[in-house]
């Protein structure tokens, strides 16, 4: 699969993966920041963005299409940043082929599963956002504004409905589409919130070592106290660092106090 991505800067590369329901887009103003110092790709992830669509997506399958990029642009070893579900996309990348990881940053999310039915503690379920997104039907539109109106109904945060409505694209002739492949998100929902290796079977010592920071927002519950303690247990070379006055989207939410984190670490 031939990953959609945008190139800027020059030096060591760095690779930004977004998270769920997110693209490259949310991450160019970071990546412009950073291209002064790194050769940054911003990738678009499958079944997002530009990047193509499939039936399958779990963890297996993005930290192979990481590969597949990485040996398609020649790209021995890569430092990788990766937010949400770009944080496990590279972490399944690093345990199976720790030899092409420079350092990784995984930013807010945990290497663990997560409980369908409870998301943290201030975020609507993935299934609720994807029931919001197909009840809008693109075909139908006039406007983004109806676009907006319907996912109200679903959604009542308008940041959030402002972040998802990136993905609503204008057609040639002048229509709407969904970027995001809604129907296998759907059906892939339960390998989304599954962890990145089998925490019953597996010991700290089984997992390999490669220079690796955690970033949590002060105000989201992705990484709690008991996925704290996991990653100390199971990654305890491993660095966690806290946002204050960040929530999930960290890097929006605190620019400064982000990009001062990651380049302390990558530099």
């Amino acid at each position: 699969m031939e990953l959609f991505f945008r190139k800027t800067g020059e030096g060591e590369p760095l690779i930004i993966l977004h998270g769920l329901f997110g693209s490259s887009d949310n991450w160019y103003s970071i990546g412009r920041e950073l291209s002064g110092y790194f050769q940054v790709y911003l990738i678009d992830q499958r079944n997002h963005g530009q990047s193509p669509h499939s039936t399958l997506h779990n963890y297996d399958v993005l930290g192979e299409d990481l590969r597949k990029f990485m040996d398609n642009h020649h790209l021995q070893k890569a430092n990788i940043i990766g937010h949400s579900m770009g944080g496990k996309t590279a972490l399944s990348l690093g345990i199976k082929y720790p030899e092409r990881i420079i350092k990784m940053i995984v930013v807010d999310i945990s290497p663990f599963s997560y409980p369908v039915t409870a998301p943290p503690k201030e975020y609507l379920s993935h299934e609720r956002v994807i029931d919001g997104m197909l009840s809008v039907n693109p075909s139908q539109l006039k406007s983004r504004e109806e676009a907006d109106a319907k996912l109200k109904e679903f959604i009542s945060l308008p940041a959030v409905r402002q972040f998802l409505l990136k993905n609503l694209k204008r057609t040639e002739n002048g229509g709407f589409k969904w970027l995001l492949n809604l129907q296998a998100l759907s059906e892939n929902l339960s390998n989304i919130y599954s962890g990145t290796f089998d925490e019953s079977s597996t010991n700290a010592e089984d997992l390999p070592f490669f220079p690796l920071l955690f970033i949590k927002g002060e105000n989201s519950g992705y990484i709690n106290a008991s996925a704290e303690a996991s990653i100390v247990k199971y990654f305890p070379h491993a660095e966690i660092k806290m946002i204050q006055n960040a929530g999930h989207w960290v890097h929006a939410d605190q620019p400064a106090a982000f990009l001062s984190v990651v380049k302390d670490f990558l530099r």
